[in-house]
Parts: C-alpha cells; structure tokens; sequence
C-alpha cells in the first residue's frame, strides 16, 4: 500500500491524473474501470488534459463502468453510465460505445452481470482500477457485509450510500437497487488507485487502512493488495507522519 497526500482537492486531481496518465502511455490497450462521484471529476479533467499536451493514445482503451442503477434508462439524468460518459468519455473523445456496460436497464440483472464478467475476463482482468471511497468503505456498490470475493451482482444499497447519493439527484428518488463491479474484479486489478478527499471522509479512511480487515468494511481489502496507491488530500488525511 502507498499513499500520498496532497495539500488539496486540486494537487490531489492532477496527481491522480499524472499517475493515469504515466499508466495509459505504458499500456495504452489497458481495460479500466472508472468510478464516477464528484471525488474523481476534477482528475478525469485533468487527465484529458495531460492526453492532449502530450499527445497520449487513448483509442485503444477499454474502460468500463463500476455500477449502475437498476431501472434507470441511459438517458435517465441518474444513469450512471451517462455520468462515466460525460465525466471520463467525452473529455478523452472516446466513443460512446467503447465502454462496457453494467446494463441496469435490463429485465434480467442477472444475465447482465454474466455479460459484464465474461468482457472483464475477456479483456484480461483490469489493469487499473480507480476508485472512490464510499461513505461506509463500499468501493462500487459492493455495500457492507461484502466478502472479497463477491462477483458482479445487484445489491440493495444501504441507508447511508442512498443518503449520500441523495446530494446528487435533489428531488429525484435514487434507486434503492444497484448492479456493482464484482469486489473478485476490483481486488484483482493490476493497479488500484483510491482517490480520498474531504474531512468527511477521515474517518473511513482510517479504518479503510488502518482498522480490521472485515466485511463490514469493504475498502479495509485493500490493506491485503500491495499494488494499491491512495491519493487523499491534507482534509482526509491530515497527519502524514501517520502514515503505515
């Protein structure tokens, strides 16, 4: 585990981006999954432009999608697959198709995930994984309890990932069902970055790197990955000389 802390939000994006970027131009075929959420925005923005000041290769990567919303359409303003659309896609101008889906919209969630695991092994595995942290250690929406080995799957989201996706829809009613990246996919990654920001986040950091490792924590796995870097600003990690 590695971790570095930055001053803020904004040190915290464009390091992000760079280690992404130095990623990409050493395999530019990667297969990718990409959160969305407000923490990696600013970081997606910087990496596109970092991939056009440097003129980066990004036509042959393989992104996929984290999660979806069950029931939510593509068009719907929830859809989270039209977040990694606008957010990581379009500031890279890839085509909208060159993401894999987690097809929430679908009637058979489960026939779903089956085609979303069967691309994830036929690309390999990932070779990066960026993430964010949830408000209860979930990293998806492989909500607690979730084992480390738990596969691609629709899940009920808990009380505290429905408030907290509250704060991006306003009035619109969020989806209490979710299709998630299996954690099997996500702690197999080659690479694994977190990104961390805000005070709020402090606390789950801490036990996300330095509690137990239980399935009550879900991101606490990662203390198990060695090829994991968190990236956290000076608000959710403020002492450095505490780090493991």
């Amino acid at each position: 585990m590695h971790i570095v802390v930055t001053k803020d939000h904004t040190t915290m994006s464009q390091k992000a981006a760079r280690l992404i970027a130095d990623l990409i131009q050493q395999q530019p075929t990667a297969a990718l999954v990409v959160a969305t959420g407000n923490t990696p925005l600013q970081a997606y923005q910087e990496l596109a432009s970092l991939v056009q000041q440097e003129h980066i290769n990004v036509s042959s990567l393989q992104p996929f999608q984290l999660d979806e919303y069950v029931g939510v359409a593509a068009d719907d303003p929830r859809s989270l697959y039209g977040w990694s659309k606008r957010a990581f896609l379009d500031p890279l101008q890839l085509p909208a198709a060159s993401i894999t889906r987690l097809r929430g919209d679908l009637d058979d969630t489960a026939a779903a995930c089956r085609d979303y695991d069967r691309a994830v092994h036929a690309a390999g595995g990932f070779e990066l994984a960026i993430l964010g942290l949830g408000p209860n250690g979930h990293l998806g929406f492989n909500e607690p309890p979730t084992r480390s080995i738990d596969p691609t799957r629709q899940v009920t989201l808990t009380p505290a990932s429905l408030a907290s996706n509250a704060a991006y829809w306003g009035e619109q009613t969020v989806p209490e069902q979710a299709l998630t990246c299996g954690m099997n996919h996500l702690l197999a990654a080659r690479h694994i970055f977190l990104l961390v920001s805000g005070a709020h986040k402090r606390e789950i950091l801490w036990q996300t790197v330095k509690g137990p490792v239980t399935e009550e924590i879900p991101s606490s796995y990662l203390q198990q990955i060695a090829n994991i870097t968190i990236i956290a600003d000076h608000d959710a990690w403020p002492n450095e000389d505490e780090i493991p």
